[in-house]
């Protein structure tokens, strides 16, 4: 079953997700469940609006430095080292007891995302990495609150688009201009309480979500449309796979083609 909702109107109302054929609406972070007409339970998943985070509106995250060695003939070994300013690497973000959803026990940290693989999670302002020689690669960095929230300011995060040569040189490729969307959130396994609340977050860039462009999720079998560029959480997912997928579209809801445009992901929801 596929849907369309608009995010204009996640201020008024959640989005209501229909799972195994039950449509109901369901506002709670609990664990909701209806009894059907041949007494098998079935959960209803519904995807709302986070509530508000702190802001961060001074945070900034750069790049101090970039190195890279030969490993073979074919990769070579990368050294990043960031700079963060106006914000506490390993701090509890101040409402994490209150979110309701997954937190890191080692607090704020950044994202890292090579080419829109699944994100590591740096508590250290550094990491090492191994890339294949001669192959551009995009590297997207962001702050991230302690309950893996992307910090949204300005100069939270940043985008290097690089290769690294024959001879372990890198070299600095052309920014960008064409918008862009990585992929943060769900990751991984969900359990109990953390289930009840699975963050769905991603990092836009050279977007207005609203104004130039949307993005198109779909998560199971129900697609909706956002735009605004926020966290969402889906609420009440049922047990097994979960899969999402989020399309970079115009206001037409047309997709965009180009690097980084669209990802996939599976997660897992145990009981």
């Amino acid at each position: 079953m596929k849907r369309l909702f608009s995010a204009a109107g996640f201020s008024a109302a959640a989005v209501f997700v229909t799972v195994f054929g039950l449509s109901a609406c369901n506002n709670s972070a609990s664990d909701s469940t209806q009894e059907s007409s041949d007494s098998t339970s079935t959960a209803v998943m519904t995807i709302e609006p986070m509530t508000s985070s702190p802001k961060f509106p001074d945070a900034v995250l750069s790049i101090a430095g970039l190195t890279a060695k030969m490993k073979g003939k074919d990769s070579a070994t990368v050294t990043i080292k960031y700079k963060v300013e106006n914000y506490q690497l390993t701090g509890q973000t101040e409402d994490a007891a209150h979110k309701g959803c997954s937190n890191s026990k080692d607090g704020q940290h950044i994202h890292f995302i090579l080419d829109n693989q699944p994100y590591v999670a740096l508590y250290r302002p550094e990491n090492t990495f191994v890339v294949p020689v001669n192959q551009p690669q995009y590297l997207m960095s962001f702050l991230s609150r302690s309950y893996h929230e992307s910090v949204k300011a300005p100069k939270a995060g940043v985008l290097l688009h690089f290769s690294v040569d024959k001879n372990g040189k890198v070299n600095k490729l052309a920014d960008p201009v064409t918008p862009m969307l990585f992929y943060s959130r769900p990751k991984g396994e969900y359990a109990g309480a953390d289930a009840r609340n699975i963050l769905l977050d991603f990092y836009v860039y050279h977007a207005d979500l609203g104004k130039n462009a949307l993005v198109k999720a779909i998560v199971n079998d129900t697609s909706f449309s956002i735009d605004k560029w926020q966290a969402y959480f889906i609420k009440n997912a049922p047990e097994g796979d979960l899969k999402i997928s989020l399309q970079l579209t115009d206001t037409a809801g047309v997709p965009l083609s180009g690097d980084n445009t669209a990802v996939s992901r599976t997660v897992k929801v145990k009981p």
